[in-house]
């Protein structure tokens, strides 16, 4: 899986918006599987179009993301969403930049107002999910 780094300095690299959205779908493919088990309302993120499954889970204090989504380009804004907080120290979760992270992309420039809502609603989900791990 890509760091947050490489996949900011691969979105300079790439000018074209058509390659950009190739390059997203290549790291939503770089996703490991989502087993369909867990694919119930408890991980299904409310507020996106597409479907959305995210599980977080805590280990020595860092959060750990697995998702998935039923379509393409989602799937790879998951996969970019995983790659900002994986590893992260839980408490950090909140108050960590991905909107900067995010705009370093120009991602929301160039998505759909129903991706970026769901965008916008992993983001909450995910803080979410690090508050109640934290306090666990």
């Amino acid at each position: 899986m890509s760091s947050p780094q490489e996949i900011a300095e691969t979105f300079e690299l790439i000018d074209d918006w058509e390659e950009r959205y190739r390059y997203v779908i290549e790291l939503g493919k770089e996703l490991p599987p989502f087993p369909p088990e867990l694919k119930t309302d408890g991980t299904r993120v409310e507020g996106c179009v597409s479907q959305v499954w995210l599980m977080s889970r805590i280990r020595d204090g860092r959060l750990y993301l697995s998702g998935d989504s039923d379509a393409m380009i989602v799937r790879g804004l998951v996969a970019i969403l995983i790659a900002f907080y994986e590893g992260r120290p839980v408490e950090d979760v909140a108050s960590l930049d991905v909107n900067g992270f995010l705009r370093r992309l120009q991602l929301e420039e160039h998505l759909t107002p129903q991706r970026s809502n769901g965008l916008a609603s992993m983001v909450r989900r995910i803080r979410a999910d690090a508050t109640h791990l934290a306090a666990a």
